[in-house]
């Protein structure tokens, strides 16, 4: 067991030091060593007897390893008759018999101030990775240290199907920090997300999803087209679309025109074929029991997705409309075209509806025809997204796991399987 070396004397412009200017006022006591109950409470026991207050406490406990800090100050109404050198040399041999009684190593630390990063800007860096390599780590503390910033605490919240830890850190300007990390994250093959935590955060309780490509991994109107026998045609003229080549509008129309003569019977085919993109329903499922409203937003056709979304047991849908007549698809859609405008306004309407501002919500897609609502949203996430997508998005995730938004949420994997276990079924 060891001290610190004394620090310098603190400046007395600091109103904890007002009292006596060349005695430390503070102490940082930090006990490490393996975890088990009773060593905050030996310590705090061991420090009762002095005139001291309790400025900050963090604790960490990783793979059974306990990291427990405190930082003390001598108590402004103390009797001004003590030695407070005295006082901070007993603290200090009292802190190492706690140390001692609990096993632990103890470091004390006279002087320490909180750092003035702790008062700047906070942020929370999200990393996901499947997997996580350490060079990858060293490129993100590497950005976050060059732009200024402070790594004041980092934690794990999922280990499957990826490894999430979130960075929370200090003194770096969002919106650059931001920009630099994207970049580090495509070259690191990682998942990077950069927010400002706080309220609004929070209080996100509206999500508004895109669905072919997202909530599913197909495209309606590709698998109607297979069975027209258009395939090709219809795929060229979607990834045109998407990627923001063509019109959304006018490319659905000419996609859609290929359909003419389709049977209706076609549409329930396409229907039960659909794939969902590996945990929707884990995603779906985990927000509604927090409370969160679940919509679904689709360039795509109500005929197919609207049994969908009962089973998910969304609270709202907006998608286009095929013509029908006599049983067969005239190649023409009914009402208007939910194209990119469309969707942001729909994202709008669903906010007002839920009562929701629009910095509390959250948007995700893929495609170009999401980038206004991605924009719009408080959070947006493009999910194996387009350049598009991903350049008018916050985050970009690319891993195959649609329940991997859970954690740009500061929800962890640990609390969605407490979740299931609750609520089974």
């Amino acid at each position: 067991m060891s001290d610190a070396s004394p620090a310098t004397q603190v400046s007395p412009a600091n109103p904890l030091t007002e009292a006596s200017a060349t005695v430390p006022q503070t102490l940082l006591i930090t006990l490490t060593g393996d975890d088990h109950p009773g060593v905050t409470a030996g310590l705090c026991e061991a420090l009762t007897p002095f005139p001291l207050v309790i400025v900050d406490m963090e604790q960490i406990v990783v793979r059974g390893r306990l990291v427990l800090s405190v930082l003390v100050a001598i108590d402004p109404e103390h009797d001004e008759r003590q030695d407070l050198s005295e006082v901070m040399a007993n603290v200090r041999r009292a802190a190492r018999q706690a140390a001692a009684a609990e096993d632990m190593d103890v470091t004390t630390v006279p002087g320490a101030q909180e750092s003035p990063i702790h008062r700047q800007q906070r942020l929370e860096i999200t990393v996901l990775g499947a997997p996580l390599k350490p060079d990858a780590v060293r490129q993100i503390a590497n950005q976050i240290a060059g732009h200024g910033g402070n790594i004041d605490r980092i934690r794990r919240i999922a280990a499957y199907p990826v490894t999430a830890v979130v960075f929370e850190g200090s003194g770096a300007d969002f919106h650059d920090l931001r920009s630099a990390l994207s970049v580090t994250a495509r070259r690191a093959g990682v998942d990077i997300a950069v927010q400002e935590p706080g309220l609004d955060r929070r209080g996100q309780h509206l999500i508004v999803m895109d669905v072919d490509s997202t909530l599913i991994t197909d495209e309606v109107i590709d698998e109607l087209a297979a069975r027209a026998g258009v395939a090709a045609q219809v795929a060229n003229l979607t990834e045109q679309a998407m990627a923001g080549a063509l019109d959304f509008s006018a490319s659905l129309r000419s996609r859609v025109e290929l359909l003419k003569g389709l049977p209706e019977t076609v549409l329930s085919e396409v229907r039960e074929s659909l794939t969902l993109t590996p945990g929707a329903r884990t995603l779906c499922r985990t927000l509604q029991r927090l409370g969160y409203r679940v919509c679904l937003v689709s360039g795509g056709f109500a005929e197919v997705i609207g049994p969908l979304a009962d089973e998910l047991g969304v609270d709202g849908v907006q998608a286009n409309r095929l013509e029908i007549v006599d049983g067969v698809l005239t190649g023409r859609l009914q009402g208007p075209i939910l194209d990119r405008r469309g969707k942001r306004e729909a994202l709008e309407a669903f906010a007002t509806q839920f009562d929701v501002p629009l910095r509390r919500t959250i948007a995700i897609g893929d495609g170009a025809n999401d980038v206004d609502m991605l924009e719009a949203a408080g959070l947006g996430v493009a999910f194996n997204g387009k350049e598009p997508a991903r350049a008018a998005a916050d985050a970009a995730l690319s891993v195959p796991y649609l329940d991997s938004v859970l954690y740009l949420l500061g929800i962890t994997r640990e609390e969605v399987e407490e979740a299931d276990a609750r609520f089974p079924g």
